[in-house]
């Protein structure tokens, strides 16, 4: 099903679902972001898709939340976008993932597996020609293979600034020569870079270099470790293999380099927990439903995969470590932003996020705390604060209107009434009908 605002404005008109005019919320309990951990009983005045501190005009449209929690939208921080155009027609699974994410309340999402038709896909976006979050976007990734020599990563460097891309992915398998030539380009070039960290190099030198974000916590667990236990190791995800030669006197000065640097932490925490956990827990999600059976398949034989990896004593201590490290950081004011790796392995777009939200919590974050990673955070990071991330006049018209307290329990983030995307009420009959397309089509 093609998702056009068109398409989709025609339909709320059908539904009594308010559109991109005016629009007035009334009766909720607004969560800010900026007031801390209270809730605001205020009007929300929507006008081109941004909050504002104004009178609505006569006829505008007015939605009686009653009573109901309203939050910010959610990032995710680490997305996946497909690259099949938006308008290839009924099984365009670029769409369907879109709004996924924003069913789920996504309202801005950064790909971090860039292609070239991203580019046009930010831009719909942003106009309102299609539906689906906000985009930030890396370009096509620097690897071993994208990137074998230093006069290939310069060029691509420069490319993807000259192309608009907003930043550049770091990929595994870069030698530290050019590694360290991106790494002086893009700095040169004023365009940032984020994602894994360069085995050749190690994550204090990449800090060190000016990596902008260390995406899945990439390198930690490696950092924690004495040198020689680098050598001759059979490594697995993400330095699972390492947990038991942990050296805890390390995380001080992991932690103080990190909050020296500036960069900030995506740790993607859900996507570990899958592919160390039950395959029969992960199938028999709510969430399956909506995966292609092409999917379904991978991501099963990659949790499958897997299994040898990890025992249970092997499985609660890597991750154990993980939350630890992600508490820390957080509490040393390292910006921990909230990403989950969707699509990726049995992390569904938009749910996902919420896995990732109640990963958050079980490291040590309050609800509040929590909620910050996926908005506040972000926006404060990339300098944005006054664009989106909170409510308030100014600010994209991005929210979700939840049923249950947030505040109460993390998993009530999940009790979605109805999502506003850069202005765009998306009501629940609204999302039942699109999520029961895609599920009928994934049948």
């Amino acid at each position: 099903m093609k998702r056009s605002i068109s398409l989709l404005a025609a339909m709320a008109v059908a539904l009594g679902v308010p559109g991109l005019a005016d629009t007035v919320l009334r009766n909720g309990r607004v969560l800010t972001m900026l007031d801390g951990p209270e809730y605001r009983e205020i009007d929300l005045v929507v006008r081109d898709g941004k909050f504002v501190d104004d009178t609505p005009p006569q006829g505008a449209t007015v939605v009686d939340l009653d009573g109901r929690f309203v939050i910010p939208g959610l990032t995710e921080m680490h997305a996946h976008i497909p690259v099949r155009r938006f308008d290839a027609g009924a099984s365009d699974y670029r769409a369907d993932v879109l709004f996924l994410w924003v069913a789920n309340g996504v309202t801005l999402a950064r790909g971090m597996m860039g292609h070239p038709s991203h580019l046009d896909l930010r831009g719909a976006l942003a106009a309102d020609e299609v539906l689906g979050p906000t985009l930030l976007i890396s370009g096509p990734s620097f690897s071993g293979g994208s990137a074998r020599t230093v006069d290939a990563a310069i060029r691509r460097v420069r490319d993807q600034k000259a192309a608009g891309y907003d930043l550049l992915k770091i990929h595994p398998g870069l030698s530290s020569t050019v590694f360290q030539a991106v790494a002086r380009t893009a700095n040169a070039e004023d365009i940032r870079f984020a994602g894994h960290v360069t085995g050749q190099v190690g994550l204090m030198a990449s800090l060190d270099a000016g990596q902008h974000t260390i995406d899945h916590l990439d390198g930690f667990i490696e950092t924690l470790v004495a040198p020689e236990d680098l050598t001759n190791r059979n490594a697995v995800w993400f330095g699972a293999d390492l947990v038991e030669k942990v050296d805890p006197a390390r995380v001080e000065s992991l932690i103080e380099g990190l909050k020296a640097s500036g960069a900030a932490v995506v740790p993607t925490e859900t996507l570990l927990e899958n592919v160390a956990g039950s395959l029969a827990e992960l199938q028999a999600r709510h969430e399956y439903a909506y995966l292609p059976a092409n999917l379904r398949r991978g991501y099963s034989d990659a949790v499958r995969g897997s299994a040898n990896a990890f025992t249970p004593a092997s499985r609660e201590a890597f991750l154990g470590l993980r939350k630890q490290l992600i508490a820390e950081c957080y509490r040393a004011g390292v910006p921990v932003l909230l990403g989950s790796d969707s699509p990726q392995i049995f992390n569904v777009p938009g749910f996902s996020i919420h896995w990732e939200l109640a990963a958050m919590a079980e490291a040590g974050l309050t609800p509040f705390e929590a909620l910050s990673t996926g908005t506040t955070e972000p926006a404060r990071f990339y300098g944005q604060s006054d664009q989106w991330g909170s409510i308030a006049p100014g600010r994209a018209a991005d929210l979700i209107v939840l049923r249950d307290d947030p505040l109460d329990d993390i998993a009530n983030t999940r009790s979605i009434e109805a999502v506003m995307v850069r202005g765009r009420y998306l009501a629940r009959d609204e999302l039942d009908a699109g999520l029961a397309d895609i599920r009928e089509r994934y049948r």
